[in-house]
Parts: structure tokens; C-alpha cells; sequence
């Protein structure tokens, strides 16, 4: 067993804070003085087995949550302060490590606040470019942006949500073997809307609209029947317990009606994913078949991607499924769909690294390939990655191809089929990296540019492996 102490005493006082706990409090329910939990916070005493079993027990905490990168976290501030901005400051990376330990909350503010900065030249370019001397004011961050880290800190599972989905079920008398007519019959019954699938021309471009003078859901042809049966389950979760929904969005306090309506939408998203497969079942299903997606998803009548993306939320207290973590992006890199139950460090600013085999899906479509991955903290993980279509029979082929990549812990991939006789103990390992401008790694064939903390080094008589080499 490690010896290795562990200080988490930012991530011990954010957890305090956030349940609105005095020190006393919680001192009393971990059995401890509260002076010695003030040694906790401030890191002058390690968090020892005992202290963590009591705070798994006393507030229902998964304790890999607290071994997590929070979103402003010390990967966070590194991408953040390789910016050229602070080229002239010896900062490294111990200092950011140990200031997002110390203040994760004062780390995710200055992470905002730089992406709140990239908004503002983007938006003072556009508004050259469009010949105008004023831009609009900057957003202090992105609708989408501020919804991914909120998932991101709730490790993308909401228990409230998993229980009025499986209450909906119940509502509805479910037939979870061929779940559309049940889910047509119930908007029909308890909320007196009809569902009619359109043809593409009459739907102007939108694939689901409820019309809510005629009580009619309005469903586009070319959604897969997977899709169909979502939007179906989507606007059957809004429309019975949108109150419900609007009050769980409202607790996170976002701080403007576009950012509260994005997340209204997103665990509307979640409730439907949650009715198509149900948590109990659906993680039963995994393990018995090794996680083994494609027989997952046909039995429960569901695409490869939305079976993907339920497994990054098998978070339930006393059935926790595999933390995986998961990635949509296109064939440029960008990133489209972010999600983790567990750790991963992403890149907040950027791409995904060209190491990573997901973008070698688009050479084999529909085709799973995996890899072993490590990152630059040592870390290594196990990722299958697979092509997937968003819609299918648009006019004019216009379809789009994506990339799914998902993956976990090393430690977990012998419970996954697709891992069967990779050797554990020394796998063919691929080193891979954030975003090119804060990766340190030498000798990458791959580098799209120098990190921005390091100086170019340009040689006339010598030609290295990377095209951009710089300076250790």
C-alpha cells in the first residue's frame, strides 16, 4: 500500500462550504475537533483512512471525487498560464498544484475569468473584421461552457433525475423491451399530445418540435428510431414534471436565462437518457455482457452514442459502475460532447491530442478501435473509440460523421470485453498530451506547435523528429 500522505484540505473546505457547514458540524458528524479539522483544511495534517471512510459514510461521497481534477484545477491553471501573457513569470507546476489544492474555487474563478478573455478578443476581432468600432460585451462564459462544468463537478450523475425517470416509468407502465409505444401512449394519456413523425421538408431544418397549440410532437423522418423514441421520452419528462426539472436547474443558480435554459435542456436530456435505460437494468446489462456496448444497446434499443454517454453517469451510491469519461468531436478536432465520471485530464482550450486513435476512427467507420493511452502525469488509460452518424438521410447527404471516444482507468479494463488479452502488466502504451501549446512532451512527430512556455529552438544543421523542438 502507498505511504504517500494525502492533503486535501481546499477540496475538504469546498466540500463544507458547498453543503453550508460550519466547521463544528462536521467536525461532529466525522467524529473529530474541530480544531483538528481546521488542521485538515489548512493541509497541516494529512487526511488519514479512518477520516476518509467517515466522510464516504456521513455524506454519501464517492472518494474518487476528491482525487478528481475539479474544473479549475491544477491541469486548469497549468493550460491557463502557459498563455504567452505570463511568459515572463517563473511560474511551475508545483505553484499551480498547490494553489488549486489550497483554493479550487479561486482557481476555477481565474480559469473563468481567462476564458471570459478569449471571448472578448474573439469577439473585438469579429467586430473588426466586420468593420464595426464596438464588439458586444464580452460573456463572463459561454452557456455551454458554464453547464460543462457544473456536470463536470457533479461527475455527470444526478440522483434526483435518475428517480423521476424511473417514477415516470412506473407512470407510464413501461414495456422496457419496446419502449416507443409505451412512451406515444403515455403523451397521448396523461399530457393529451400526439406524436407525428413529418417529412424533412416540412420540419424546415429542425429535427423535434412540440407544438403546443395543436398538443402535437413533431418528429423529422430521418431520425433512427433510437432518436425517435428520445424525443419522445425528452418531451414526456418536460412536459409532467418540467417543475420539477426548472427547481433542479434553478439550485445551481445560473447566472442568466440562457445559461438556466441550456441546463433546463440538459437534464431534460438526462431524463430521457435515464427512461431509455433505466439505471438498475442498464448497468446489470454491462456487467453481465463485460460492458460489451454494442449487445447493451441493442438491447435496450439505443444508438452507440447514447449508450456511451449513459455510461459516464453510473455514479448511485452503492452501485457505481466503471468512471469512464467520454468525447465527441468532429473530423477538425473539435470537441462537440465533454463527460467523465471519473478522471481525465481534457484540454479546456483546445483539442483533443492527434495521438489519441479516436480521430483514426474516420479510417474505419463504425469500427471500434482501442489503445492504451498516458498521459503526461504517468497516468494510463484504456479508450475504444467508433464513428457515429448525427443524422441519418439528410437532404443532400449532408449527414455528419463524428468520432465517440471513451475510456477509464487502466485498472478498471479487465472487467471489458474489449480488453480481453491485452496484457495488463505491460501493455503497448501511447504517450499522448493536452492542447500542442502547453504539452512538454520532446518528441512528438505529431507537435502542431512549441509549447508557449518554452523558447523555439531552430537549428539550420540539424532536423529533429517534432517540426517544433524548443528548449528544455
Amino acid at each position: 500500500m502507498s505511504d504517500k500522505k494525502l492533503f486535501l484540505g481546499g477540496r475538504l473546505k469546498r466540500l463544507r462550504r458547498d453543503l453550508g457547514a460550519t466547521q463544528a458540524a462536521m467536525a461532529e458528524q466525522l467524529k473529530v475537533s474541530p480544531s483538528y479539522l481546521n488542521l485538515l483544511e489548512r493541509n497541516q495534517r494529512p487526511v488519514t483512512a479512518q477520516v476518509l471512510l467517515r466522510l464516504a459514510d456521513a455524506y454519501d461521497l464517492d472518494l474518487r471525487s476528491l482525487s478528481a481534477d475539479e474544473p479549475g484545477g491544477g491541469a486548469g491553471l497549468d493550460e491557463v498560464l502557459a498563455d504567452r501573457l505570463f511568459a515572463d513569470l517563473p511560474i511551475n507546476r508545483h505553484e499551480t498544484a498547490e494553489v488549486a489544492e489550497l483554493s479550487p474555487t479561486l482557481a476555477e474563478a481565474f480559469v473563468r475569468l481567462y476564458r471570459a478573455y478569449l471571448d472578448r478578443g474573439n469577439l473585438i476581432d469579429l467586430a473588426a473584421f466586420e468593420g464595426r468600432d464596438d464588439g458586444p460585451p464580452a460573456p463572463h462564459t459561454t452557456p455551454t461552457d458554464w453547464v460543462r462544468d457544473l456536470v463536470g463537478v457533479q461527475r455527470n450523475h444526478f440522483a434526483e433525475l435518475e428517480t423521476l425517470a424511473e417514477d415516470l416509468l412506473q407512470k407510464i407502465k413501461a414495456d422496457q423491451r419496446d419502449l416507443a409505444p409505451s412512451l406515444r401512449e403515455g403523451l397521448l394519456h396523461h399530457c393529451g399530445v400526439t406524436v407525428r413523425v413529418m417529412p424533412v421538408e416540412v420540419m424546415s431544418g429542425t429535427l423535434r418540435r412540440y407544438d403546443q397549440h395543436r398538443k402535437q410532437l413533431l418528429i423529422a423522418e430521418t431520425l433512427a428510431p433510437a432518436s425517435r423514441t428520445f424525443a419522445m421520452a425528452y418531451q414526456l419528462g418536460l412536459l409532467t414534471h418540467g417543475e420539477a426539472i426548472a427547481q433542479i436547474a434553478d439550485r445551481f443558480t445560473p447566472p442568466d436565462r440562457a445559461t438556466r435554459q441550456q441546463l433546463k435542456v440538459f437534464l431534460g436530456n438526462y431524463v430521457a437518457g435515464a427512461m431509455m435505460m433505466p439505471y438498475g437494468k442498464f448497468l446489470a446489462a454491462l456487467e453481465e455482457t463485460g460492458y460489451d456496448i454494442e449487445r447493451v444497446r441493442s438491447r435496450f434499443g439505443v444508438s452507440f452514442e447514447q449508450a456511451a454517454q449513459r455510461m459516464t453517469t453510473l455514479a448511485r451510491s452503492g452501485a457505481r459502475g466503471i468512471p469512464f469519461f467520454m468525447l465527441r468531436v468532429d473530423a477538425a478536432g473539435n470537441i462537440s460532447k465533454r463527460y467523465a465520471s471519473g478522471p481525465f485530464p481534457f484540454s479546456r482550450f483546445g483539442g483533443t491530442c492527434p495521438r489519441w486513435n479516436v480521430h483514426d476512427s474516420f479510417k474505419t467507420p463504425g469500427r471500434i478501435v482501442t489503445q492504451v493511452i498516458e498521459t503526461p502525469d504517468g497516468e494510463r488509460y484504456f479508450t475504444l473509440s467508433r464513428t457515429v452518424r448525427r443524422v441519418a438521410g439528410l437532404l443532400g447527404g449532408l449527414e455528419d460523421e463524428l468520432a465517440i471516444g471513451l475510456g477509464c482507468e487502466l485498472k478498471h479494463a479487465a472487467k471489458l470485453t474489449y480488453a480481453k488479452g491485452l496484457d495488463m502488466a505491460a501493455p503497448a502504451v501511447v504517450e499522448v498530451g493536452p492542447a500542442c501549446r502547453i504539452c512538454e512532451r520532446r518528441q512528438c512527430p505529431q507537435r502542431a506547435a512549441a509549447p508557449i512556455n518554452r523558447t523555439p529552438l531552430v537549428e539550420e544543421t540539424v532536423k529533429s523528429v517534432s517540426s517544433f523542438p524548443f528548449l528544455a
